[in-house]
């Protein structure tokens, strides 16, 4: 079965130590997930901006002019930050439907990781201790993280199998544990057009509660729900 960590730092200057604290979790949990790893990292965001988190296994090529392609083509002003195979894209939060569009457009390989004010997804295959490294990880600074160490039981090993999983702004969910009724419920929510990339059943599980929370559903009331709708055995956090 997989591993999950999470950790809230309420005393703000512990704040810098997020990402080695959080290294530490997901490395202890290497025998509970050895095929891939994944982290969310949340940290101060500006109101009038939005992070987009992106990954691509072509990076040297996708990200080679990406901030100057977008800032032409869409007349604004945009921030790339690439770490390894992921890239973190701010921009005008008005922007962010056009910014789907033209990535889809003029980047066909590069695939929607997160979108936020704050939150940052960085995932990909190896152990845990190796993405940790490959993505710095114990340099990160933040308020709080959720981690996750796959072992892959219904679907490939790949960046896209690997959680965190994210349906909704600043939303993101990570999952032990095994649904089975995720194809229906994909079909279900998809049709209400919430876009889902994989056919891993976490990220169902992400859309479903992203689902409860967006017609009124506080995220209490959308897992008490999950409780009746979602069946197999599980733990969110």
């Amino acid at each position: 079965m997989c591993g999950i960590v999470g950790l809230f730092l309420k005393d703000k200057s512990l704040q810098t130590h997020l990402g080695s604290l959080l290294t530490e979790m997901l490395i202890t949990m290497t025998d509970r997930g050895p095929d891939s790893a994944g982290v969310a990292i949340y940290r101060p965001g500006n109101k009038s901006s939005l992070k987009l988190t992106v990954h691509s296994e072509f990076p040297e090529r996708d990200y080679l002019s990406l901030k100057e392609d977008l800032s032409n083509a869409l007349n604004a002003c945009f921030k790339v930050c690439r770490n390894n195979t992921h890239a973190v894209i701010e921009f005008p939060s008005e922007k962010l439907d056009q910014l789907r569009n033209k990535i889809s457009e003029i980047r066909p390989n590069i695939r929607i990781m997160s979108i936020g004010e704050t939150i940052e997804i960085y995932k990909s295959v190896g152990s845990p201790e190796k993405v940790a490294r490959r993505f710095d990880l114990s340099a990160m600074i933040g308020s709080h993280g959720i981690g996750h160490t796959r072992m892959a039981t219904e679907s490939a090993i790949t960046t896209d199998g690997a959680h965190p999983y994210s349906t909704g702004s600043d939303q993101c969910l990570v999952h032990n544990g095994s649904l089975s009724n995720h194809n229906n419920l994909r079909r279900k929510l998809q049709r209400e057009g919430i876009q889902i990339e994989s056919e891993n059943d976490t990220e169902v599980g992400a859309a479903y509660l992203t689902s409860k929370m967006a017609r009124g559903a506080m995220l209490d009331e959308a897992l008490k729900q999950a409780l009746d709708e979602l069946d197999g055995f599980y733990t969110f956090v």
